[in-house]
């Protein structure tokens, strides 16, 4: 009984310290990113049809803040994909500690191209149809706050949803999940995809499909992406 109180004991600091190091990483890189987030807030706002306007000198440090967080999360994403390796590798086989580790970069990765698909694709399709919906019907007249909590809206969840082939793929590696269990499931996946791009887009049916469509295809590539980690582990597996 002692002895798996101290195991206990032990998991919970390990834990905690690997907690500490993703926090301490993300409250620096947001650190830094403050310098440089007036760079970024150029360069976001570079082109855009319409005038920013602030309503009090707070909106100011809200608006460096937010946009210093997202270059942070993107910076903490394989810092905390390394702590997490870190924690869960002495339960790990050898091969699966090498695949695991080779995930770190493809969820960085997949989270900026998740980020720049929002920005560059959906994004300006999206609030182009909005706008047009005007029709010169109101005076355009944006907030700094507003607008980029719209921006945030259509680029960061993309970021992390983006990431679902790496992260069902490490899970299929560890056992967790099967390519058949995956299909079974997937009237239920699609409702929740669904639903997701229904909360994250403005309320219109153009929206929605433009979100729609392309979750569902990372959803299915999530599935043949498993049945090929699948078919590996079960050769691999007797020389292991």
């Amino acid at each position: 009984m002692n002895n798996i109180n101290m195991d206990l004991v032990g998991h919970l600091e390990e834990l905690r310290k690997r907690l500490l190091i993703t926090l301490g990483t993300f409250i620096l890189l947001v650190i830094l990113a403050f310098i440089y987030v007036q760079d970024v807030y150029r360069l976001l706002v570079k082109g855009l049809p319409v005038e920013l306007a602030i309503l009090g000198p707070s909106d100011i440090l809200w608006i460096y803040l937010v946009l210093a967080s997202v270059i942070a999360i993107a910076g903490t994403i394989p810092v905390a994909a390394h702590q997490v390796w870190l924690f869960i590798k002495p339960a790990l086989r050898e091969h699966e500690r090498k695949a695991a580790l080779a995930y770190i970069p493809a969820l960085f990765l997949l989270f900026i191209a998740g980020l720049s698909f929002g920005y560059f694709v959906i994004f300006p399709m999206v609030f182009k149809f909005l706008m047009s919906l005007s029709e010169d019907m109101f005076m355009n007249f944006f907030t700094a706050e507003k607008y980029f909590m719209f921006l945030i809206h259509m680029t960061l969840p993309f970021g992390f949803l983006f990431e679902l082939p790496v992260v069902i793929m490490f899970l299929t590696s560890l056992g967790l999940l099967t390519p058949s269990l995956l299909k079974k499931v997937r009237k239920y996946a699609y409702f929740i995809l669904i639903l997701t791009a229904v909360l994250i887009t403005p309320p219109d049916f153009l929206s929605d499909i433009l979100v729609i469509i392309p979750l569902i295809f990372l959803y299915e590539c999530s599935i043949v992406l498993s049945k090929f980690v699948h078919m590996r582990k079960r050769t691999t597996q007797p020389a292991a």
